[in-house]
């Protein structure tokens, strides 16, 4: 198995780059786990507490969440998932394009699981900041009862603020993330020790007996229970997601050096401090501070919060370009707001949809407590979907034998499934909010990789082979068109046909340059694309040759950049009298077509709303020429 890549920040490092990446980790990977204990813990006891809390059911439920964090993050994302990259990429999608080469027969299944994890993510990035921007801020309650009716304006009005500055880049403030952040978990960590000496007893949770008695004594209400203290790992797939920015050794030393211990520690304190006064159970995170120490937290939190929301965000950014170059979402505008980091980018498009998203979801549930109940069902249907992705990579990579792919796996499928049994049991009292999110969001990509499929079968039986087109052309006639200087470049994706933008500008203007460049833009199942890989050159005749330029999915596909390497390498054209040609198709609907008729609208839909090719591409803005076809579907 490959352990680093070339584009893993991993490899030899010095102490110092080691430190400053694990720091950095710890402000962009861990924000979303390291804002649980402001809600986890009350959550898991509110279903114990009905009837009376004994002393047993709170060292059982902090037993749980200790053994959950040890168990699902720990083993599964930071030991074993971090090794499972694509060239140092993680992520749903990564997994997907890395097995979507050795697919043997389960592509479907593949590509339904990738969008399915994909799709999870993406309502996840709606939930994770309404949740965790109203937990922090309802700490003002315990500062003075009389601002309880404005935590969701102001809940509403960091969102609005957050999602306003998306589009001016996150660089001048991101370098505060990591120490904000890595305050945060110092402060929890140490609230926690002082309150663990409330009562030693706590500790005996650090024995897996209380965990599973607790969960074979209470039956039901124990799966209940599981899907309260499932909150703990929210935030998990980040830290796969999040692989190619920082690499694996910088994110398993933030975990095992603060962000684990933190946590641990942070959830014992308030263990403790309940095990002392049964009445903290109303809000265990805050009352675990002395009281002149709140409104400090409260600001913390809600920096650590925006922080983690901010992480979400960008990486929804992140994945929708990966499914954009994948072929799973039609082309959006993608802007870059850092002109050294091609990482930061922003999607004005998936900036809205998150930010009209969080806002309802902020609007109608009002409370912590009732989002909490929601939350869940995208987390851990996202984790189920990348454990049986990897029980496929384990098979595929590594060559594992079945047996032990079988035997190291499984436990953990199972676990997982146990915990999203106990997630949907949520679906009345609001989990079907993001169960709605992701079904919406599979849809659309599921509609447009098939849509696009559908399209390239009803054109391929028009198309006109290139070699037999050339040829014709060729030959000397009367009724050859006429010659004009310059360089035309038809973009086409199918290099194997006469594109239809050279064809109809032959019909209707009769003229053909003196050089024809045939482009195919390619994005492979790679992250990142060598130099030297970058292009292919193949000469049909002296007027036409075909050129294919290849992108990785992590890539901006800047084509005018990609044709100005080229021209280095000896292809000769001025770009000046350089000539874009681009075929631009006029969708219409057909029942008979192979998707149900709302399908097509969806995916006409889909496609007028896509970004136009020349913006995209980076093509130069006064050297494209568009012409159009009317294609039924």
């Amino acid at each position: 198995m490959s352990d680093e890549t070339h584009h893993s920040p991993d490899g030899k490092m010095n102490a110092g780059k080691l430190a400053y990446l694990a720091l950095g980790s710890i402000g962009v990977v861990y924000g979303d786990i390291g804002t649980s204990p402001l809600y986890a813990f009350r959550e898991a006891l509110k279903p114990v507490a009905a009837d009376g809390l004994t002393r047993g059911e709170v060292i059982s439920v902090v037993s749980l969440m200790f053994w959950t964090l040890t168990i699902i993050v720990t083993i599964k994302y930071v030991l074993f998932l971090l090794r499972a990259d694509n060239d140092g990429e993680g992520g749903t999608l990564s997994l997907l394009a890395l097995l979507m080469k050795t697919a043997n027969g389960h592509t479907a299944i593949l590509m339904l699981l990738g969008l399915m994890g994909a799709a999870l993510f993406l309502g996840d990035a709606m939930i994770t900041p309404a949740l965790s921007v109203l937990s922090a801020v309802e700490g003002l309650k315990l500062v003075t009862p009389s601002l309880t009716d404005y935590i969701v304006p102001i809940s509403v009005a960091i969102m609005a603020l957050l999602f306003a500055i998306q589009s001016h880049g996150t660089g001048a403030v991101a370098r505060f993330f990591g120490p904000i952040m890595a305050l945060w978990f110092i402060v929890m960590g140490l609230a926690g020790i002082m309150h663990i000496s409330d009562d030693f007893s706590i500790l005996a949770a650090l024995n897996p007996y209380y965990a599973v008695s607790f969960l074979v004594r209470e039956g039901f209400l124990g799966v209940v229970v599981l899907g309260a203290v499932f909150l703990t790992v929210t935030g998990a797939e980040a830290l796969y997601a999040d692989l190619g920015h920082f690499g694996r050794r910088p994110i398993q030393w933030a975990w095992f050096a603060l962000v684990f211990p933190s946590l641990t520690l942070n959830y014992f304190g308030q263990g403790a401090l309940v095990l002392r006064d049964p009445m903290a159970m109303s809000d265990p995170f805050f009352l675990i501070f002395p009281h002149w120490a709140i409104l400090p937290v409260v600001i913390l939190a809600t920096l650590a919060t925006i922080i983690a929301s901010q992480a979400v965000i960008t990486g929804a950014f992140s994945l929708t370009r990966q499914a954009i170059h994948l072929g799973f979402l039609p082309r959006m505008e993608i802007l870059f707001t850092s002109e050294t980091n091609t990482g930061q980018i922003f999607l004005p498009s998936v900036n809205a949809v998150l930010f009209f998203g969080v806002i309802f979801l902020v609007l109608s549930f009002k409370t912590s407590d009732a989002l909490a109940i929601a939350y869940g069902i995208s987390v851990t249907g996202a984790m189920v979907v990348t454990s049986i992705m990897a029980f496929e990579f384990v098979r595929v990579r590594w060559n594992w034998t079945l047996p032990m792919a079988v035997g190291v796996l499984a436990p953990l499928v199972l676990l997982e499934f146990v915990f999203l049994g106990a997630n949907l049991l949520k679906i009345r009292d609001g989990g079907y909010v993001p169960v709605l999110m992701a079904t919406a969001f599979t849809v659309i990509m599921w509609t447009w990789r098939r849509g696009t499929a559908l399209l390239m079968e009803k054109t391929r039986h028009t198309d006109i082979p290139l070699s037999s087109f050339v040829s014709s052309i060729e030959r000397k006639s009367d009724h050859s068109p006429a010659h004009v200087p310059g360089t035309a470049i038809f973009l086409t994706s199918d290099p194997e046909s006469a594109p239809a933008a050279l064809l109809h500008n032959l019909k209707h203007n009769h003229v053909l340059h003196d050089k024809n460049v045939i482009l195919t833009i390619r994005t492979i199942n790679k992250p990142r694309v060598a130099q030297e890989d970058r292009y292919s050159v193949e000469k049909v005749s002296d007027r036409f040759s075909i050129v294919e330029l290849r992108f990785g999915f992590m890539e901006s596909q800047n084509v005018s950049q990609a044709l100005a390497t080229l021209r280095k390498t000896g292809l000769k054209f001025d770009i000046m009298s350089t000539s874009f040609y681009l075929g631009r198709r006029k969708l219409v609907p057909d029942a008979k077509s192979g998707m149900p008729h709302w399908q097509d609208r969806l995916y006409i839909a889909l496609a007028n709303a896509a970004t136009d090719p020349s913006d995209y591409f980076r093509l130069p803005a006064n050297r494209v020429v568009e012409l159009g076809s009317h294609v039924i579907i």
